[in-house]
């Protein structure tokens, strides 16, 4: 499976961004996706993940709240909302996909088969 991800932008503080995961080469609705943020300097890190069935979602603590994943299968595409964005967000952000993950593995970027290449998602102060 090939995925695309886009959607990231400069935002002021507060401000919002729907970043899109668009999944081609194989059905997507079988896959558990995960979102990951790399910022300067520091490792990837888990951001949020939804699971094939949509009945299991996790985020990391930082940004619960303020950011929803959701996917819609009929268009093979994941979406990661963010609200209330804030600079530490500031990070490249990877979308990643893998068929067979297990709840206790959602936020383990090992998991994950299938990265998309990322997008830029800057906010300023």
């Amino acid at each position: 499976v090939q995925l695309q991800a886009s959607g990231g932008g400069l935002v002021q503080t507060g401000g919002s961004l729907r970043l899109s995961c668009a999944a081609s080469g194989s059905t997507f609705r079988s896959y558990t996706v995960g979102w990951f943020r790399q910022a300067p300097g520091k490792e990837r890190e888990f951001v949020a993940s939804i699971r094939w069935n949509d009945r299991a979602k996790a985020y990391t603590e930082s940004v619960k709240g303020r950011f929803t994943i959701s996917r819609d299968n009929l268009e093979n595409t994941v979406y990661l909302q963010m609200n209330s964005l804030k600079p530490e967000d500031t990070a490249v952000y990877y979308c990643a996909a893998s068929q067979r993950i297990i709840i206790t593995s959602m936020k383990n970027p090992t998991a994950y088969r299938y990265w998309g290449q990322g997008t830029q998602v800057t906010v300023s102060s």
